[in-house]
Order: structure tokens, then C-alpha cells, then sequence
């Protein structure tokens, strides 16, 4: 009993490894046809998977390089940009500067024609003064004159010569204005 037991136990062996295994023909068909396969893949569809492959990692690295370029470019607008505006910025404060400059400037000489205008108009006004007084001066002498001449004809009761008087008046009138 134990040869049977032995024997349908290997039997039982067989037949599961038979399930698994694939007749010997069919495994050696199916080798030399992978085989085949594989070599017509390796020959032909490899190579032009391969360069596919190799042009589209050459696409990314080019890619990559102008984004690298590209980004280079924008820091490189940027910071020209930034210097533009710096240099804006300084045009912007040196206008300004002069613009200052320019309104003191301004400012000093409006003071000065101010003043200048001011002393004009105080010596055409003391020019006005001086000729007022001489004329006021004048009139007065030819009053005092004549006054003298009548308070004089009155009290001598006869008359005077009245170019001598004036004269006589005019002598004294300088001689107060010296004394003064």
C-alpha cells in the first residue's frame, strides 16, 4: 500500500507540475518566437525608440537652457530697469534741485528789483521833495519880499524902492538858511 500511496502521490505530482508547465514543444516555439520578437524589436523599433528618446531629452534640455536664458534676460531687463529708474529718480531730484535753485534765484532778484524800483521811486520822490521845497522856498522869499516892502512902506509910510528891498530880503533869507 504504500508503493500505491507512493505512486498516486507522484502520479499527483506530475500531473500538477503538467498544469504548469507547458508541453516541451511549446516552450521551445514560444522561446524561438520571443526570440524573434525580441531581435526584430532590438533591431528596428529600439533604435528609433532610443533616438526618439534621445531627441526628446535633447528637447527638454533645450527647453531648459532657454528658460535658464530667458530667465537670465529677465533679471538682466530687470536690473537694467532698476538702474533706469535710479538714474530716473536722480534726474527727477537733480530737476527738482534746480527748480530751487531757480525759484531763490527768482526770489532774490524780484527782492532786488523791489529794492531797486523802491530806491528809484524814494529818490524820484526826494528829487520831488527837494524841488517842491525850493519852489515852496521861492514863492515864500517873493512873499516875505513883498510883505516886507509893505509892512516896511507902512511904517515909514513912504514908499520904498522895492529892488533894493528885495535885495536886502534875499540877503537875509540866505543868511538863515546858512545859519540853519
Amino acid at each position: 500500500m504504500r508503493y500505491l500511496i507512493l505512486a498516486a502521490e507522484s502520479t499527483e505530482e506530475a500531473s500538477t507540475l503538467q498544469v504548469i508547465l507547458p508541453a516541451y514543444a511549446e516552450l521551445v516555439y514560444g522561446a524561438i518566437a520571443f526570440l524573434v520578437v525580441f531581435v526584430i524589436v532590438a533591431k528596428y523599433a529600439m533604435p528609433r525608440m532610443n533616438t526618439m528618446l534621445d531627441e526628446r531629452t535633447e528637447a527638454i534640455q533645450g527647453q531648459m537652457e532657454a528658460a535658464e536664458r530667458a530667465k537670465a534676460e529677465a533679471a538682466a531687463e530687470r536690473e537694467a530697469q532698476a538702474d533706469e529708474l535710479a538714474a530716473a529718480k536722480q534726474e527727477a531730484q537733480r530737476i527738482i534741485e534746480d527748480a530751487k535753485q531757480s525759484a531763490e534765484q527768482l526770489r532774490r532778484d524780484l527782492i532786488a528789483d523791489g529794492e531797486a524800483q523802491k530806491a528809484r521811486i524814494v529818490e524820484a520822490g526826494q528829487t520831488e521833495i527837494d524841488a517842491e521845497r525850493d519852489r515852496l522856498l521861492q514863492e515864500l522869499r517873493v512873499e516875505v519880499g513883498t510883505m516886507s516892502v509893505q509892512l516896511a512902506s507902512k511904517i515909514v509910510e513912504k514908499e520904498l524902492d522895492a529892488a533894493a528891498h528885495q535885495g536886502l530880503v534875499d540877503e537875509y533869507i540866505g543868511q538863515l538858511s546858512r545859519n540853519n
